[in-house]
């Protein structure tokens, strides 16, 4: 089962966990506890407003209930931190509650009325496992682990400075207080690191005290006497990022970094050789957010699935909907064959959240797409379309990115002798010679990633796709929705419905050929024989259909290759067709790995991605 619920009902207008059999927060007041409990415990009025400029503050959390906690804490830290610093808010929730759950939970605090329309509209968007949102223009970062705290603890990246151990009073929740569990949680902190709970359990003390803490007694709030709070031995070093960086391509992987850094405080330089952004494989005039998932749930899988989530709730805040570069108007996935009719009913059984995906027969199916369609499927009703060159540009749009387009780069070298110790270089659009160095580069380049003798032998393959575009006509102009099947086809935008893609190894030709619009259209037919009469033969004529072919690069294993591969040098290659899905979050990967902080993926999961840890298993073969 997918679909954790949180299992709650209202008693006297708070929420009570019929699971746990305890409440949420105190009745002796929910705020002044949080603040008294969490906030003065580990002392976070002085730490925040003691961070230095681009330092980070990593919070870490087991049991994010109603999120008073988090609101609370981001609250204080944006009324006492540097500006330039940020906070990491890092929190495991086995069973959240729903959007409606939430927002009644949160109404009665007023305070926080904007903080709590920004966390519900962020909430729509949460996936099973690991979800990293973005607040206060990137300042505030939270991630969200919903699976059990023994699974998702281990998995969290060495970081956090100060711990608020909450959850159901150990008594209704033992299993979130065990030794294993503390254990964990003194794996993902640093030297320094403190803790407080409002529980003074002795054997919650005990285990505390056996994983490494020092513990203390403290006063509690309200008719709790005594609370726990204690620290790690060292001292606590908060970590900074690098000042500079260089980002080799402007496609959405590249954007997608430099973003991530900017809003770090990195000044960024974005290179492009095209004279603008996304010009290659990120050029298409509109492409479609298709998470293909399988019941197995591979690593390959999670990650697809933490990618939907993470690319919704950054479109959410950089490109909201607005029909014109971006539209939510959902996809079906096609029962078409009996191995998709086998991978559809796997999927549905695991019962899934509703508003990640649904099972609809056809006629639902033909009710949601406007289209009369001879097979159900899966229903993402937060599927859609996007203009990719739109992505780009917003993302690039930071005043901390500065871009240099029509420039190509011809080569990388480290340089031990120097501050900045990668330079690149390479010709302007004038023909003139350039060489810039930062302390970090990220290349994205696509295949063309060969280029460069660090990264040379990376086995990244060129896959030509060619997109077809056909006129809206009467009857395809009520298709509401995207319909995929072994291609894809989408409502009518301006005038034009697109549908693809082709898959071509080893080919890099852009040009239009008819046999791959023949393709497309064959692949309509098994979407539904009545869609390809929605144009007639004159209209379907491959010389008068217009369209657009790009290269896109492929990996064995299907995986991309973001992460670090040298000291500051990281890579964002190998999307293939999920760019659109997976490109953000491996943004946000490289970020977090080269200011030192929280990860936004599990660290399976950022193995799996790695470059350098991928290329030493290749080789050791």
């Amino acid at each position: 089962m997918l679909n954790f619920r949180a299992d709650i009902e209202w008693v006297n207008g708070q929420p009570f966990s019929r699971r746990y059999g305890d409440i949420y927060f105190s009745r002796e007041g929910g705020l002044a506890e949080k603040r008294h409990v969490f906030l003065d415990g580990n002392n976070l009025r002085e730490r925040f407003a003691s961070l230095g400029c681009r330092q980070t503050f990593t919070i870490g959390e087991t049991g994010f209930g109603i999120g008073l906690n988090f609101l609370c804490a981001r609250q204080l830290f944006e009324e006492t931190a540097n500006a330039g610093s940020s906070l990491d808010y890092f929190s495991v929730e086995k069973y959240p509650l729903d959007e409606r759950e939430l927002e009644q939970a949160l109404a009665p605090w007023p305070e926080f009325r904007r903080y709590a329309v920004e966390l519900i509209q962020r909430w729509r968007r949460r996936v099973p496992g690991w979800n990293r949102w973005s607040f206060a223009n990137g300042r505030v970062r939270l991630t969200l682990v919903i699976d059990d705290a023994l699974t998702a603890l281990p998995e969290a990246s060495a970081s956090v400075d100060a711990w608020f151990l909450d959850g159901f009073a150990p008594s209704h929740n033992p299993e979130l207080w065990t030794q294993p569990v503390c254990e964990s949680i003194v794996s993902a902190s640093r030297s320094g690191t403190t803790f407080s709970t409002y529980t003074c359990t002795g054997w919650v003390r005990r285990s505390l005290e056996k994983a490494g803490f020092q513990v203390d007694k403290a006063p509690g709030f309200g008719r709790k006497r005594e609370m726990l709070r204690g620290c790690l031995p060292g001292a606590a070093n908060p970590s900074s990022p690098p000042a500079t960086a260089i980002v080799i391509g402007a496609g959405l992987a590249g954007c997608s970094v430099a973003s991530a850094l900017a809003a770090r405080g990195v000044a960024v330089s974005l290179i492009e050789q095209a004279p603008r952004l996304a010009a290659a494989a990120s050029g298409n005039s509109l492409g479609i957010l298709h998470a293909r998932l399988s019941a197995g749930m591979s690593p390959l899988q999670r990650f697809v699935l933490a990618s939907y989530g993470y690319a919704l709730a950054l479109l959410d805040e950089k490109l909201p909907v607005d029909g014109i570069a971006r539209a939510e108007c959902g996809e079906l996935q096609l029962a078409f064959s009996d191995d998709e009719t086998k991978r559809i009913d796997k999927l549905a059984a695991l019962d899934w959240p509703p508003h990640i995906l649904q099972y609809v027969g056809p006629a639902d199916a033909s009710n949601l797409a406007s289209l009369k369609l001879a097979h159900g499927g899966l229903w993402f009703p937060a599927g859609g379309w996007v203009v990719p060159a739109s992505v780009c540009e917003v993302l690039a749009a930071d005043p901390r990115i500065t871009q240099r387009l029509g420039c190509s780069a011809d080569s990388l070298a480290w340089k031990k002798d120097t501050d900045a110790g990668w330079h690149v270089a390479g010709q302007d659009q004038n023909g003139q010679s350039w060489e810039q160095a930062a302390q970090i580069v990220a290349v994205c380049t696509s295949y063309q990633v060969k280029n460069f003798k660090p990264l040379a032998d990376f086995p990244l393959t060129p896959v030509r796709g060619q997109i077809t575009a056909l006129p809206v006509t009467p009857p395809s102009k009520n298709l509401r929705t995207i319909v995929s099947a072994r291609a894809y086809l989408s409502p009518g935008v301006a005038g034009t419905h697109v549908a693809g893609a082709t898959h071509g190894f080893n080919d890099v030709s852009l040009e239009l050929r008819t046999c791959d619009h023949l393709e497309n259209l064959h692949k309509l037919s098994e979407i539904s024989p009545a869609l390809v009469e929605a144009w007639d033969n004159d209209t379907l004529h491959p010389a008068r259909l217009g369209g657009r072919a790009s290269v896109r690069a492929s990996l064995p294993g299907a995986m991309p290759l973001a992460g670090e591969f040298l000291p500051g040098l990281f890579t964002s290659l190998g999307h293939g067709t999920r760019g659109l899905l997976t490109a953000g979050l491996c943004g946000e990967l490289i970020a977090a790995a080269a200011c030192k902080q929280l990860a936004p993926l599990p660290g399976a999961l950022s193995r799996a991605l790695n470059p350098a840890v991928r290329h030493a298993s290749r080789t050791a073969r």
